[in-house]
C-alpha cells in the first residue's frame, strides 16, 4: 500500500493570485497528459545510508498512472481504473483488482482523487491542511483520519507551483521519504504510440 501512495504523482497549474484548493483541483482535470522526471529519496530508520532512485511518469486523465523507476533498478507500476500492476525485471507481473484484493484497490480511487485534487474524497480520509505560499507556491499537507491509513502515515505533505514539486511522507515508524518532481511536460496533449502500450501491455 504504501508503494502505491508513494505515486501521488499530481501537476496543478496556478496564477498570481490566491491558490485555492478547488482551483487547483479544475485546472488539474484541464491537463490531459502530464510527463516528469522524478527522484526519490528514502530514509528508513537504523539505516545509514538513505535509499535513493530515480525515473518517470506518465499521468494520462482518460487511461491512467505509469510509473518507471530506471536506478537503482527497473520496477514499473501500472495503475488504471481496473487494476494495478507491478513488474519487475525477471519475475511475474504482480496483479491487484477489486476481486483479488478489495483493501488494496481502495487505493485506487484514493489515487485518483490526490491527482485531481478531488477535496470531497480527500477530506473522507484525511485532514486537509492547505496553505496559499504566494507567487503563485502552495502547500497542502494531508493527515490520515481513517484505518489502514492512519496506522501507516503520520502526514503526507505536497509542495508546488506550476506544477507539484515535492512530495514528503512521514509513515509511523520514523521512515521518511522524500520525492522531487522536475522536467514536467504537458506536450503534446495525446499519448504517442509508445505511450498507448504502456496502458495496453
Amino acid at each position: 500500500m504504501k508503494a502505491f501512495l508513494l505515486l501521488v504523482m499530481t501537476i496543478f497549474s496556478v496564477s498570481a493570485h490566491a491558490v485555492t484548493l478547488e482551483e487547483l483541483q479544475l485546472r488539474f482535470s484541464q491537463v490531459p497528459v502530464l510527463r516528469a522526471d522524478f527522484s526519490q529519496q528514502r530514509t528508513i530508520s537504523g539505516m545509514a545510508q538513505p535509499l535513493n532512485s530515480s525515473g518517470n511518469l506518465l499521468i494520462a486523465q482518460q487511461q491512467g498512472l505509469w510509473w518507471q523507476q530506471e536506478k537503482p533498478f527497473s520496477l514499473t507500476l501500472l495503475l488504471t481504473e481496473k487494476r494495478m500492476v507491478q513488474i519487475m525485471a525477471g519475475q511475474e507481473p504482480q496483479v491487484v483488482t477489486a476481486e483479488n484484493n478489495p483493501q488494496m484497490f481502495q487505493f485506487n480511487s484514493l489515487l485518483s482523487a490526490l491527482f485531481h485534487a478531488d477535496r470531497k474524497v480527500l477530506e473522507e480520509n484525511f485532514s486537509l491542511n492547505f496553505t496559499d505560499l504566494g507567487n503563485g507556491a502552495w502547500k497542502l499537507i494531508l493527515t490520515p483520519k481513517v484505518s489502514p491509513l492512519n496506522r501507516l502515515f503520520r502526514s503526507i505533505t505536497l509542495n508546488g507551483e506550476t506544477f507539484l514539486n515535492n512530495i514528503d511522507i512521514d509513515d509511523m515508524q520514523g521512515d521518511a521519504t522524500h520525492i522531487r518532481f522536475f522536467n514536467q511536460k504537458t506536450t503534446p496533449a495525446t499519448l504517442t504510440d509508445a505511450e498507448k502500450r504502456h496502458f495496453a501491455s
